[in-house]
């Protein structure tokens, strides 16, 4: 009985020895929470745009060789409305700069205008008919001016080139000098290329972190366009035109989109199972 008493309590000791080396032991550290990756700054990265609108569009003067001695008139110059089209690509620097690179159609638009000549013994009027279309390429750049509600307004400026046809351009005359004259000018298509530029502002929507939706107003001047070589209704004269249409401009309003290229994926948090 004695021998088994003394083995308990030296069973005992060993346990408390054991519990308080234990204690005397550091405790180690909890593993660190898992932290997810912080998001990238929002701006940066390359974006995809397209857009469609309807252009409002003029031109300055209509210009033709005249007799001297003789003046001039032009009534009613100008164009009807018509779509336009647009792709690019670009590029946000920073929260607040952008720009990119357009390839743009401008469809057919109708000409109207006449002109009225008055000289020596002669009165005279010329009825222009005809239509005009552009390809243009234009670099941009904006200035986005801050956010509020997710809309952001901007303004920016383009400059690029722009190849200008004039389509079925005709010329008819009336003249009385004495007598009355009926005459029909027929010219041939062309086009040309000019120095084109533009002025920009609108409205953007941030639909999500990638799409974008813009409402967009651009001023364009196109430069200067001009008809083919002429030849009359009854084949009596041919030859290079001297008609020039000068400064065509336009008052585009636009429906626009863009894609950002690098836009972040959604944080999913880690899946925690317990053991």
């Amino acid at each position: 009985m004695r021998s088994v008493m003394s083995l308990l309590a030296a069973g005992a000791a060993t346990l408390i020895s054991s519990m308080a080396f234990a204690a005397d032991m550091p405790i180690a550290a909890p593993p660190p929470m898992y932290a997810p990756p912080a998001p990238p700054a929002d701006f940066g990265g390359w974006y995809l745009r397209g857009d469609v609108g309807m252009t409002n569009q003029h031109a300055k003067s209509i210009e033709g060789a005249i007799a001297p001695g003789f003046t001039k008139t032009t009534e009613g110059l100008g164009f009807d409305s018509a779509t336009l089209f647009d792709l690019g690509v670009g590029y946000r620097f920073n929260n607040w700069f952008r720009g990119d690179v357009i390839g743009q159609y401008r469809g057919r638009a109708n000409l109207h205008g006449s002109d009225n000549v008055i000289g020596p013994g002669f009165v005279g009027v010329n009825n222009y008919s005809g239509s005009k279309s552009e390809w243009v390429v234009m670099a941009n750049a904006y200035v986005d001016l801050g956010t509020w509600w997710c809309i952001t307004p901007f303004i920016g400026a383009g400059v690029g080139g722009s190849y200008n046809k004039i389509s079925g351009f005709r010329d008819d005359g009336v003249s009385y000098s004495p007598g009355l004259n009926n005459s029909v000018a027929y010219f041939a298509d062309n086009g040309k290329w000019n120095l084109a530029w533009a002025a920009h502002a609108g409205l953007a929507y941030k639909v999500n972190p990638g799409f974008t939706v813009e409402l967009a107003y651009s001023y364009m001047n196109l430069g200067d366009a001009a008809p083919g070589n002429y030849r009359l209704f009854d084949n009596s004269a041919s030859g290079p035109s001297t008609i020039k249409i000068k400064e065509l401009t336009s008052h585009d309003v636009k429906l626009g989109v863009r894609w950002d290229l690098n836009s972040p994926p959604a944080y999913m948090p880690p899946l925690v199972t317990k053991g």
